[in-house]
């Protein structure tokens, strides 16, 4: 299983705990967290299906490549990481 973990940060808009899910790509890894968690996709996808601008998602320590169709393979036993980024000054 692959394990899922998303920053603290999008907690202040709704709960996000780790997940176990199945998948053999980033897309249908988190796919699969979508059919648990509905209302995260949209704070992590925009409209298109496409990361949006300022999350990240790192797949066993590597930046995923394919932001748009989320290609990227995962490796059954792999961690992934979805970070949003933050901005300001």
């Amino acid at each position: 299983m692959v394990r899922v973990t998303f920053t603290a940060n999008l907690e202040r808009h709704l709960s996000v705990p780790a997940a176990d899910v199945e998948g053999a790509t980033v897309r249908e890894v988190l796919d699969a967290v979508f059919a648990i968690n509905e209302p995260l996709r949209s704070y992590v996808l925009d409209d298109q299906g496409a990361l949006r601008k300022h999350v990240n998602v790192f797949v066993s320590g590597t930046q995923v490549r394919d932001r748009g169709d989320l290609s990227d393979a995962v490796r059954g036993d792999a961690d992934v990481y979805v970070m949003q980024a933050l901005s300001g000054g």
